[in-house]
């Protein structure tokens, strides 16, 4: 049996199939009469206690779905609909492109992981530029952008600014991805410099227009501590409004059982598991260097109820699933906000009671 994206077994259909159906199902059902209202009643937990200000923008709730999961936007109001606060579409590119053969994505069970090597498939700015064009206008979507993998690196810079200037007006913040690691040629940037070149035309362009939106950069959970300070660094210094730690990692470390059989597909990137303690390493490590008062959005390694409260005590501001959802199902969501109301509850009781001891 295979393994597929809503967190049920398939036969014969690898993972990228298994994942591709899971959309489609996820989009026959919002299309039925009252099928919004169906997954809604299934798979949401909406309460005021969940809510978020970040951005200067009320989320329903911290826990979104990160760019990879629904790359084109074909399922925004169907995700929302379930019930996730935000829905980051991407990697956009200017031009389609069709992304690495096939086969190109692969599951490691024994480790909850997935081996990635996609190369950022998609169906390009304009097909994207429509999805978005037409939702409903109380859901948060954010935009993660990338340059095409024919577009060289002295390039790039064009091709970030495209897509940003085209998908300004139709979304509601950007994650500029600068950890492109799925492709032949990996695309990751860490020093200030080349962030720096690749950020100024996007914030010359936002400069001039009436609306503001939040410009994030997605890091690697590959830099070292020193690059970690160049990212805080340029944080700080620049008109940015905060980072999505982390992409996958082209490390193995964290495989288990699955090791030798990542190792035999070759290059990738990991997710899912493997990923969850760097993650929130990351997370917290900027969170202290930055002195806590940069939103940080939490992707990677979110896998279980737990990890998304660790992440959020690590000082993540909202959290972002991708592999979480492809292994959990959509019910994934509803088991966080519990844990979250509860853990909520919890704290609430356990104050009152130290205010006391400390009376």
């Amino acid at each position: 049996m295979k393994y597929s994206s809503t967190g049920t077994s398939l036969p014969l259909l690898n993972p990228e199939t298994a994942h591709n159906a899971a959309l489609a199902a996820l989009r026959a059902a919002g299309a039925l009469p009252g099928g919004k209202w169906l997954l809604s009643k299934r798979y949401a937990l909406r309460s005021p206690d969940l809510e978020r200000e970040v951005f200067g923008m009320r989320f329903p709730n911290p826990v979104g779905v990160a760019a990879g999961y629904d790359p084109d936007g074909d399922t925004i109001e169907e995700l929302s609909a379930a019930g996730f606060g935000f829905i980051e579409i991407g990697a956009v590119t200017p031009r389609p492109q069709p992304g690495s053969p096939r086969p190109r994505i692969f599951s490691i069970k024994s480790d909850n992981a997935i081996l990635d090597r996609s190369g950022y498939p998609n169906k390009g700015l304009e097909y994207a530029m429509g999805n978005v064009r037409n939702r409903h206008k109380g859901i948060i979507v954010g935009c993660n952008i990338a340059k095409n993998n024919i577009t060289s690196d002295e390039a790039a810079a064009g091709d970030y600014l495209k897509v940003f200037r085209n998908m300004y007006q139709y979304v509601d913040y950007f994650t500029v991805n600068v950890a492109c690691n799925t492709t032949a040629k990996s695309y990751v940037l860490s020093g200030r410099e080349r962030i720096e070149e690749l950020l100024a035309p996007l914030f010359e362009f936002r400069r001039g227009q009436l609306d503001y939106r939040p410009i994030l950069l997605k890091i690697s959970p590959d830099l070292t501590h020193e690059e970690l300070d160049e990212i805080v660094t340029a944080l700080i210094e620049l008109p940015l409004d905060g980072i999505v730690a982390v992409a996958g990692t082209l490390s193995r470390d964290g495989l288990d059982r699955g090791r030798e059989y990542a190792d035999a597909r070759g290059e990738g990137a990991i997710s899912g598991a493997p990923l969850t303690e760097r993650a929130i390493a990351a997370v917290r490590y900027i969170h202290e260097k930055s002195g806590g008062v940069y939103p940080i959005v939490g992707s990677g390694g979110m896998m279980t109820p737990d990890d998304v409260r660790r992440m959020l005590d690590a000082g993540a501001s909202l959290v972002q699933l991708n592999t979480g959802i492809r292994y959990g199902g959509l019910g994934i969501l509803k088991r966080i906000c519990r844990h979250l109301l509860a853990d909520a509850a919890k704290r609430q009781k356990e104050q009152p009671d130290a205010q006391q001891d400390n009376q």
